[in-house]
C-alpha cells in the first residue's frame, strides 16, 4: 500500500508534509503535490502534517478520489522532488474547502 495525495491539495499545496518524509517521495507541480508510489515506504508520517487533509492510504482513498492513485503515479514520473517546506500560495486557505478542483490541476 502507498499513500496518495488527493484533490484537496489542488491550489492549496501546503508543503508541511515534505519535511517529515524519510525517503523524499514527494514531487512538486505548479499547484499540486504528488507522492511517488515507487518511493513511498508507507510510513504515514505525512498524513497528520497535511493541513488540507489531502493525503490518504491508497486503501482508504474515498471512492470519488480513486483517479488520484494513477494521477500520482503518472505525475511523479514527470515532476521534480521537493524536500524542503515552502510557503503555501497566498490564497491557499481560500481553496481549502473548495470541492471539484481536478479541472484546475496544472500538469
Amino acid at each position: 500500500m502507498t499513500y496518495v495525495v488527493a484533490e484537496n491539495c489542488i491550489r492549496c499545496k501546503y508543503t508541511d508534509c515534505v519535511e517529515v518524509c524519510p525517503v523524499d517521495c514527494f514531487r512538486e507541480g505548479e499547484n499540486f503535490l504528488v507522492i511517488d508510489p515507487e518511493e513511498c515506504i508507507d510510513c504515514s508520517l505525512c498524513v497528520p502534517e497535511c493541513p488540507a487533509d489531502a493525503i490518504y492510504a491508497a486503501d482508504d482513498l474515498p471512492e470519488d478520489q480513486q483517479q488520484f492513485i494513477a494521477l500520482n503515479a503518472e505525475l511523479a514520473k514527470r515532476w521534480q522532488p521537493i524536500v524542503v517546506k515552502k510557503d503555501a500560495p497566498a490564497d491557499a486557505d481560500e481553496w481549502l474547502k473548495v470541492k471539484d478542483k481536478l479541472h484546475l490541476l496544472q500538469r
